[in-house]
């Protein structure tokens, strides 16, 4: 049903065209001989068109008028014309190209695109030439169904006319369509049209007035790869100390029928022409001789499912995806790879110039957008690109290592690019040799002056000066620290002590020696003056040191504490020997001390709090 919808609207176009057809010509020129041929073995419709043309008036002619549906031309990518002075089928297109241009012809209809191509020289009355026109097609080509299951194949839709669309009469024309596979599932059958494997041969139809137009709906099987690159960013880095260094950025889909339903890798590894026919999982780049330090990856990481080989003419990369693509899915990795500098950078009058290919490297691939960056050495100027087609230019600056005012890039960009597209281009640009001592001389320098400042330091007195104020408070501030060091040793040998006066206690109460007590309490009080007499010169010191004016008032107070609980310890001492002395029993005895033993306790806590202070300081 589908089908016949699409037949019945291109025949609706073609009555709308006919109309036009009793129209005068534009000029006298007939075409005699017409020979198309169209190439359906890709996802990239090829069209190649021999006219013979012949000029019947008296006027000389300097262009030809190229027509092509709308429908057609915004699918167009790439259009050339030469002229053909071969004979028979030795025809080539290495030609120097035709100049052309978009016009609008008055007597033309809008619903058609028109091109002027002009001529080298005027065709003279009765004379002839024989012109090939090559145009590329993408996305014209129609999966249908439009969404198909994993064990499908790919079926396509191409709509084209028999008779070539032209608003010059045509004597002779015949088109033959070049399918993949020999299977089509249908076609439109005309009168002379022969179906002879996987070629469609319409024709010879004859005597055609000028814009006739015979639709033909062709549905044909195809499962070659429809790569399709949404994106593309190729950075060409030019290194004047021998490399020039391609790292190619693609973000790429399966531009054919959508896929549906589960996606099963058994069945896929199992029968993948089966189980997978429409499906691609490999592509190959043929990138330049001698292309070295070649890396394959994605975000992930390397891509090891790859292989590389070449000889001195060609080097070839075979890439294989993580996964193989159905239609819809997408991938996206990076290609790297370095040329010899002597490959691709010339010279020509004081200038230098890059002669490198635009496009991908790899087959077959449609590019929606290719951007194309020329990173030129830093110190360049007077950059002027030269591309044999036309693209959107602008300019940038990179930086990287050693880099003062930045490299400057030429962009490039170019939509709907296809390999016809990938030809050389030229970056002209000048450059100062002494610039390449730039790097290495910063480099020298910069070793130089560590090498230097490491002499400097070795050797130089970095000390602080012993007059200055910041190194006396240094000094006094050390001194400080070294006295409160020794009144906290001093104190601590107090509590040491204090501890041998309790310890005589409990020998008391446990011998009942009381001269051996009243002995040791001697030894303890002798001991403690000694000590006293210890700590008045560093609490001099430290009164008469402006830098121990924040920390004196703790260490007086810990002096003071220590003092009161020596006494606080001697009363307790004199108290219990006193009742030992009277006899007296032990409930006696520690009512009678109470008192003083949580007096003594609560003072031993604030002493070791201070000790602990002083002890941080």
């Amino acid at each position: 049903m589908m089908t016949m919808m699409m037949r019945l609207n291109l025949l609706l176009s073609f009555l709308l065209t006919f109309t036009i057809l009793s129209s005068h010509v534009l000029s006298d020129l007939i075409l005699t001989k017409v020979d198309r041929r169209i190439d359906l073995s890709s996802q990239i419709v090829r069209t190649t068109t021999t006219l013979k043309v012949e000029n019947a008036g008296s006027d000389i002619v300097s262009e030809i008028l190229l027509t092509f549906p709308d429908n057609h031309v915004k699918h167009l990518a790439y259009l050339s014309a030469t002229l053909n002075e071969g004979k028979g089928k030795a025809k080539s297109f290495s030609g120097v190209g035709l100049p052309y241009e978009v016009v609008r012809p008055k007597d033309i209809p809008s619903s058609l695109a028109t091109y002027s191509v002009t001529l080298p020289k005027g065709l003279g009355k009765a004379e002839s030439l024989t012109m090939d026109i090559l145009t590329v097609f993408t996305h014209i080509l129609q999966p249908f169904p439009e969404k198909i299951t994993q064990a499908d194949i790919q079926l396509l839709l191409f709509q084209e006319s028999a008779q070539y669309l032209s608003p010059y009469p045509v004597k002779v024309q015949s088109l033959n369509v070049k399918l993949p596979e020999a299977r089509i599932e249908s076609y439109t059958k005309l009168e002379n049209t022969k179906l002879q494997g996987s070629e469609l041969k319409y024709g010879p139809y004859e005597n055609l007035p000028p814009f006739s137009y015979l639709p033909i709906v062709i549905h044909f099987e195809n499962n070659q790869p429809f790569a399709v690159a949404k994106e593309l960013v190729r950075e060409i880095e030019i290194s004047h100390w021998g490399n020039v260094q391609i790292t190619e950025h693609y973000n790429l889909v399966h531009g054919g029928a959508q896929s549906k339903g589960e996606f099963s890798r058994l069945d896929y590894q199992a029968r993948p022409y089966v189980r997978g026919a429409s499906a691609f999982r490999r592509l190959t780049a043929k990138l330049p001789p001698r292309a070295h330090s070649v890396y394959y990856r994605d975000e992930i990481g390397n891509i090891s499912t790859s292989s590389l080989w070449g000889d001195s003419k060609k080097t070839e990369l075979e890439i294989e995806p993580r996964y193989p693509l159905f239609g819809g899915w997408k991938t996206a990795f990076t290609i790297g790879y370095g040329l010899p500098l002597q490959d691709f950078l010339f010279g020509v009058d004081g200038k230098r110039f890059l002669n490198i290919s635009f496009g991908s490297p790899i087959n077959e691939l449609v590019i929606d957008t290719l951007v194309v960056k020329v990173v030129l050495p830093e110190g360049s100027k007077d950059i002027s690109p030269s591309v044999p087609f036309p693209v959107k230019e602008r300019h940038e600056t990179k930086f990287s290592h050693l880099d003062i005012a930045g490299r400057p890039v030429v962009v490039l960009e170019k939509n709907n690019a296809v390999p016809e597209h990938n030809e050389h281009f030229q970056v002209y640009y000048k450059f100062n040799r002494l610039s390449m001592l730039r790097e290495p001389l910063m480099l020298i320098s910069g070793f130089f002056f560590l090498f230097l400042a490491s002499i400097v330091y070795m050797h130089a007195d970095l000390s602080i000066s012993k007059t200055s104020a910041s190194y006396l408070a240094k000094i006094q501030w050390e001194e400080v620290q070294a006295t409160i060091h020794q009144v906290h040793s001093i104190v601590s040998r107090c509590l040491t002590t204090h501890d041998k006066l309790e310890a005589s206690l409990r020998d008391l109460s446990r011998t009942g020696d009381i001269q051996g007590c009243k002995a040791t309490r001697k030894s303890v009080d002798s001991s403690l003056k000694e000590l006293t007499k210890e700590l008045k010169s560093p609490v001099t010191f430290l009164q008469s040191s402006p830098q121990a004016a924040q920390i004196l008032p703790k260490v007086e107070e810990v002096i003071a504490k220590e003092r009161d609980l020596q006494e606080k310890l001697m009363a307790k001492h004199s108290t219990v020997v006193d009742c030992y002395e009277k006899k007296l029993g032990g409930r006696e005895i520690e009512n009678r001390i109470a008192s003083h033993q949580q007096k003594i306790t609560a003072l031993k806590q604030e002493v070791d709090d201070l000790m602990d202070l002083i002890d941080e300081i």
